[in-house]
């Protein structure tokens, strides 16, 4: 299972880097193996930068990050490298993720040489083609390619093999679908839910809520680098908690609308969006907490649990995490 227990990121800016911007701020969740888990928010919430963090191309401010209870937060050297055997990520951007001078014959050979250096030319044949079609890509169709040859879908088809080849056991997949179109954004979140069915336990970071509705057995909500709401998805899309979750998910358009009929039902809406005087379920659960770290025997700071597996978080948490709305 991999875990995130109070993880925090801040930056520092201003002059001399005088002064602190957080981007991250106490985020726990799990992903366990053959489990989807979407994280949801807005540009700017901070999901990229979770991301990054477990995949250690970025530092961690606190908090920690446990891989089947190990913390990986500090590996190095060889440790690290094993731990890239079992965790993997791709990114939006398939075109950026490729050398345009090699082919992907190429890219691949690149695994070889790091992490497959005694296997045979014939082995290594049989391992690259299994790969490849385990993503339904054909490996005669693809490997002498250079990536402006291959579509967007390929391309993205094509990390995640480069993925599977070192037999992981998480992804995390980074907004991989936003720049393909519809018709092969379904293909690679069909896939994605292939590589769940066979044990892969996946992270999909993304801003478009029906695919993560689609595809996640549970969704965290993250909202300014907090999490405001979290549990199964249907307990979320469903019966949203937190202002912010409903505001989000009112905002989906929908196919069988046309957009002067939304218009017009705007007023309409359920409940208050964030900044409003909407009650502040945590605080209700905690009065006499005052602030969003976490009480005493309890592994999730600034939530609380309305119902079984579904958490919420303080509607309009201040800088000093009291609350800044009102309480039920």
């Amino acid at each position: 299972m991999l875990t995130l227990d109070g993880v925090s990121k801040s930056y520092k800016v201003g002059t001399f880097g005088g002064k602190e911007l957080p981007a991250v701020r106490d985020v726990t969740f799990e992903v366990a193996a053959g489990e989807v888990v979407s994280l949801i928010g807005e540009s700017g919430s901070g999901k990229t930068t979770v991301g990054k963090m477990i995949l250690r191309l970025i530092g961690i401010t606190g908090g920690r990050i446990n891989l089947d209870g190990n913390d990986i937060s500090t590996i190095r050297g060889h440790d690290l490298k094993a731990y890239y055997r079992k965790v993997q990520g791709v990114f939006q951007d398939p075109f950026s993720s490729f050398n345009p001078m090699f082919k992907a014959d190429h890219v691949l050979g690149m695994m070889r040489d790091e992490y497959f250096p005694g296997i045979s030319a014939g082995d290594w044949r049989s391992k690259v083609e299994a790969s490849l079609e385990s993503v339904s890509l054909n490996p005669g169709q693809v490997l002498n390619k250079y990536p402006h040859q291959l579509s967007g879908g390929q391309l993205q088809r094509l990390l995640i093999a480069r993925a599977l080849m070192l037999e992981i056991k998480f992804l995390v997949a980074d907004e991989i679908i936003s720049m393909l179109d519809a018709s092969t954004r379904i293909d690679v979140v069909n896939l994605l839910g292939d590589l769940k069915s066979r044990g892969l336990g996946i992270l999909f970071i993304t801003h478009d809520l029906s695919l993560g509705n689609y595809i996640s057995e549970r969704t965290v909500i993250l909202r300014q680098g907090r999490i405001v709401e979290m549990g199964a998805t249907p307990a979320v899309f469903e019966r949203p908690l937190h202002p912010y979750t409903r505001m989000l998910i009112e905002s989906v358009p929908r196919i069988h609308q046309k957009w002067a009929s939304i218009e017009a039902g705007v007023g309409a809406a359920t409940g208050p969006t964030p900044g409003t005087s909407e009650p502040c379920r945590y605080h209700a659960a905690h009065p006499a907490g005052g602030t969003m770290a976490a009480p005493a025997g309890r592994a999730r700071p600034g939530l609380v649990e309305v119902e079984d597996g579904h958490f919420v978080g303080c509607v309009q948490p201040n800088a000093d995490g009291t609350c800044g709305g009102r309480a039920a």
